[in-house]
């Protein structure tokens, strides 16, 4: 434990003083000083037993490497007791804690959800170390649910405020083309374009954001699914599209052989549309758009690859950050979408106790994995 937080710190102080280290001549004094200090293991220990909030430090074998005060308070944990632990099981974590601590680690993400400690609810942070660590941040306050409850109030009320303005916007521009002339008819036909333009962002920004606030153990309506019949419903929605550019799809497995992942199918063909439509603006004319579904381990995994270019450095970092959008002369397709669409699946995949990740195939493009709990 002691030397991942160590690499934790030393980070941070190394950030902090970045404006400061390149000044003239301070350069060399720096390194000397760096050199000279090196920070006590039982300092970082200090810090964290006087913490706060409660920190449970996991070593990669589910091993308990530090409990400070304030976790063995929030846990009820006997001060007799707690030397005597040496196992995450013996903490009595429930389905969902576990979870989310595999999550983190298969993901490198931090996490988010509830420790039940008799009758408190706690809130939980997970968040993911170097070479499988793991810190369990612990904190009471206000439970989560409420939290969440009120963001999604705030939410659905700001898309009733946003929608209904737009919606008359666009009522006007179409009344406006039915007698627009010439210059005008070209004006109109912007207006129209930025409108629908808004009103997509606007629904995606909304969407996003009550993804963001679901927790894994809040989802509802999960099922066995098979994502094949999920995937033709997005086909038969882009196909018109993608016979456009002459654009096919080819999918892996058939039907011969089982295929089913734990998921809301209704989020499962959000994420998937999200998926193949942005394929598809990355593949060239005459190619196919391949798709493979497979079983690993307890995921059902599901890769998407277009034949295009492939991914830059830049593209594999920050594909799934909102707004992002890589070099546009890579994109076969003029047609720009809100920029979320990859951010959209990222939180689908976490909300359904999954994740997403990025990678160029070593054959050429780029292939996009979505990957869900079994049932």
């Amino acid at each position: 434990m002691s030397s991942t937080g160590l690499l934790l710190l030393t980070a941070f102080g190394l950030g902090a003083g970045t404006a400061w280290l390149f000044k003239p001549g301070l350069r060399q004094r720096t390194r000397r000083r760096l050199r000279r200090f090196t920070m006590p293991d039982q300092q970082l220990r200090e810090w964290i037993e006087t913490s706060p909030q409660g920190w449970v430090v996991i070593n990669p074998a589910d091993g308990l490497a530090n409990i400070n005060e304030r976790a063995r308070a929030l846990l009820q944990l006997e001060a007799s007791v707690t030397p005597q632990l040496q196992q995450l099981d013996e903490l009595e974590p429930s389905d969902d804690v576990r979870h989310l601590i595999d999550l983190a680690r298969n993901s490198a993400l931090p996490q988010r959800g509830e420790w039940t400690s008799g009758a408190i609810e706690l809130e939980l942070r997970v968040m993911p170390g170097h070479e499988g660590w793991v810190a369990l941040l612990l904190q009471e306050g206000t439970p989560l649910q409420k939290q969440l409850e009120q963001q999604a109030q705030w939410v659905s009320d700001v898309a009733h405020e946003l929608k209904t303005p737009i919606t008359a916007l666009r009522l006007v521009s179409d009344s406006l083309a039915l007698n627009a002339k010439e210059r005008q008819a070209v004006l109109v036909g912007r207006l129209q374009k930025e409108l629908g333009r808004l009103q997509v962002l606007v629904s995606d920004l909304l969407d996003l954001s009550r993804l963001e606030n679901t927790p894994v153990d809040e989802n509802r309506g999960r099922g066995a699914v098979d994502p094949r019949d999920v995937l033709i419903d997005v086909w038969n929605t882009l196909e018109s599209l993608a016979q456009e550019r002459n654009v096919g799809i080819q999918v892996t497995p058939g039907r011969d052989q089982a295929l089913q992942a734990a998921v809301d199918p209704a989020r499962l063909h959000q994420a998937l549309f999200n998926l193949v439509d942005n394929a598809l603006r990355y593949s060239p004319e005459g190619s196919a758009i391949e798709v493979a579904m497979e079983h690993w381990q307890r995921w059902c995994s599901i890769s998407v690859r277009d034949l295009g270019p492939g991914l830059s450095e830049a593209d594999l970092e920050r594909m799934f950050q909102r707004f992002y959008r890589g070099d546009p002369s890579r994109a076969r397709n003029a047609v720009g979408g809100s920029g979320l669409g990859l951010a959209i699946v990222k939180q689908i995949a976490l909300s359904q106790g999954g994740f997403v990740r990025a990678r160029n195939h070593p054959e050429g493009g780029a292939v996009l994995e979505l990957l869900l709990p079994r049932p």
